[in-house]
């Protein structure tokens, strides 16, 4: 064979098994400073693992990058981005997450922290990672924040043409390198976020963001699995001149554009946030949600606007607002809300609601001639009153509804939406302290009967109350698991002893149940803390008197049935027991017992706050109800919260002794 063509052929093999030879003498010159752009082949090419190849090629210092299609993926671990660079990934260019690493929990495909005047320019380019292995724990340790592009506390950044997919958390994230060194001047035009694990993007703090022509679907994974979420983690994070033009959120799993804001209040710089001309298409959840804190001290100041946006064929309502009235403006313009909440009947297109604690009016919300076409004849708005009473105020503007009629125009006044959404004064019976030290037994002999109760099942954290003697040998088991697809990390267990010193510091592992058991050292009340994050606990098999402390507000239980007991104590003459569930879809049915067994009352399919209101015809002798919770006949069943006023808030499962006040 002639040399040339062996050489030839040699180089056409190279090429094949994927191999690029390092080109020296023009990567001399990129050190020189005699070349402005370069091609990350220079640096080699290795179609097993071409980190090295790439990240040496950013590290260069060189101002234009160019990434080449080599006929194969550049396949990388985590990728550092570097200032004054411009990347151009060649249409048809993949660069893939290596299978079997990522292993860390925030382990990013390319990640730009600390970072200044960066461009990542890739129209016809797709960055892919495997959010399948990521999601499987034989191979993977459960986590959400294996992004595509993860932006930190770095300034005139630009994304732009690029596909980002399969990542094991965000297709882009935007948070924080460094305390309180927010994301400055970011660009972010006509990209693709698709399949990914948590969100299509996430937004924790930036100011000047501009979001456009950008899709964001499938997301799926763990929640929130929103096509975008706004969702700082700090009052002194920030969401400043944020806009969003010509953007598309589409069958996300739950809400298309999601703002939630509770870590914001009223010391935070105030947001100003503008969509326009925005769809939301077939989101699993809302179109579009904003929820900031409940309370005046906690609401962020600030505008959120809405301008020509739609919001189509969400599962649950198009429009959903939770924020208090004198906090801000939420504003629609020109917007239109078309076959949203089709299949749930119970809510309405458009949803405001107020939470747990609110202490103030609900509103603050604009409509400018808002479109609701629906096929159902319900209410166009609705009210979840989480809080108990809560008012509406300053719901402002014009609807215009679309049915088979001919549309007409509705200017909405107080009298309208006090039909529409009639608020239901709760009597404020307020919660009664007690004395932990003060607590004994109901009835000190009787039998626990572990094996038969029915313990709650409790979301997030939740403290028990439990009495033991000196010398007792106290044990019970705890059962730690997942909430849908949840995060979860070995379980903190905490026992204080009567005296405040502890008794023992041990861990429930996540998705197992584990036996709890100390001697106690002293006589009286210990105080058992257990904090599952966002999953649930249940404590069951308890070998002493013990119950569920709901001193701080309403316990938030998760598919939890059974019949709960609380002691009314002597001397009282009226209490109150709420009941509600998480909001429109998420209710809860209960029965309120006398201490005779008969019903005193049941409610139904309930997600707004509803109190079961009781008034003694004799001052108490000191007697036991009982609360009986069950599935709703016409509801998803997930979340649900009960609160006790007016007697001791402790709850233990029916058949138990219960914890009661000494005379």
């Amino acid at each position: 064979m002639h040399r040339y063509a062996l050489v030839l052929a040699l180089l056409a093999m190279a090429v094949g098994v994927g191999w690029s030879q390092v080109n020296q003498e023009m990567i001399d010159q990129v050190a020189a400073g005699e070349v402005q752009e370069a091609k990350a082949s220079w640096w080699g090419f290795d179609a097993e693992d071409a980190t090295a190849c790439l990240q040496a090629a950013i590290d260069s210092g060189v101002a234009g990058l160019i990434v080449e299609d080599m006929g194969s993926p550049w396949i990388v671990t985590p990728i550092r981005l570097a200032s004054n660079q411009e990347i151009v990934f060649e249409e048809g260019v993949e660069v893939l997450a290596k299978r079997g690493e990522f292993k860390g929990g925030g382990d990013t495909l390319f990640t730009a922290s600390n970072v200044e005047n960066v461009t990542l320019t890739g129209y016809g380019a797709t960055f892919r990672m495997w959010q399948e292995d990521y999601d499987n724990p034989d191979l993977y340790r459960k986590a959400e924040w294996r992004h595509c592009v993860s932006i930190r506390s770095s300034s005139n950044i630009n994304v732009y043409g690029l596909t980002l997919r399969d990542s094991g958390g965000d297709g882009i994230y935007l948070g924080i390198a460094t305390q309180g060194v927010t994301n400055l001047n970011i660009h972010i035009k006509d990209v693709v976020c698709d399949n990914n694990y948590r969100q299509g993007i996430s937004v924790i703090t930036a100011e000047n963001l501009l979001i456009e022509d950008t899709i964001m679907r499938n997301t799926s994974g763990t929640p929130p699995q929103a096509g975008i979420d706004f969702e700082p983690n700090h009052p002194e994070e920030r969401l400043v001149n944020v806009v969003m033009r010509n953007c598309l959120t589409e069958n996300n799993a739950s809400t298309g554009y999601f703002f939630y804001l509770r870590s914001l209040n009223a010391e935070s710089e105030p947001v100003s946030i503008r969509l326009e001309d925005c769809r939301s298409v077939g989101d699993g959840a809302m179109g579009t949600g904003v929820v900031t804190f409940e309370t005046l001290a906690g609401g962020v100041r600030g505008t959120i606007e809405f301008v020509n946006c739609v919001f189509e064929g969400s599962r649950n309502a198009g429009i959903s607002v939770s924020k208090p009235a004198e906090r801000g403006l939420v504003r629609f313009e020109n917007c239109q809300v078309i076959d949203c909440a089709i299949e749930m009947l119970g809510i309405s297109p458009i949803m405001l609601s107020s939470r747990m604690g609110a202490d103030a009016a609900v509103g603050g919300v604009e409509f400018d001639d808002v479109v609701l076409a629906d096929a159902v004849s319900r209410v166009p708005m609705g009210y979840n009153d989480q809080g108990g009473g809560i008012a509406l105020q300053d719901v402002t503007g014009t609807l215009i509804i679309d049915r088979d009629e001919e549309p007409r125009t509705i200017e909405l006044t107080e009298e309208l939406l006090g039909q529409w959404m009639p608020v239901i004064a709760l009597k404020d019976i307020p919660r009664m302290a007690i004395d932990e030290q003060a607590l004994v037994p109901l009835v000190p002999e009787a039998p626990i009967a572990p094996d038969q109760a029915r313990w709650p099942v409790v979301r997030r954290a939740g403290t028990y109350l439990l009495h033991a003697n000196a010398g007792d040998e106290v044990t019970f088991t705890v059962s730690h698991q997942q909430v849908g697809r949840y995060a979860g990390e070995d379980m903190p267990v905490v026992i204080t002893a009567p005296s405040g010193a502890e008794a023992l510091r041990t861990t429930a592992p996540f998705q197992a149940e584990t036996e709890v058991s100390f001697t106690a050292a002293e006589t009286g009340v210990y105080r058992v803390l257990l904090d599952p994050g966002t999953n649930r606990f249940q404590v069951a098999n308890a070998s002493n008197p013990m119950a569920l402390l709901l001193e701080d507000g309403p316990v938030n239980l998760i598919h939890s049935p059974g019949s709960f007991s609380f002691y009314v104590p002597p001397g009282a003459t009226e209490f109150g027991v709420r009941v509600f569930g998480q909001g429109p879809g998420e209710a809860i049915r209960a029965a309120l017992l006398d201490s005779a067994g008969e019903v005193f009352e049941e409610v139904d399919n309930q997600f707004q706050t509803h109190q079961f209101e009781v008034e003694l015809d004799q001052p108490s002798e000191g007697e036991v109800w009982t609360l009986r919770l069950s599935k709703p006949s016409g509801s998803t069943w997930e979340d649900h919260y009960v609160d006790l006023r007016g007697v001791p808030p402790l709850l233990a499962p029916a058949g138990t002794t219960l914890l009661v006040p000494a005379e």
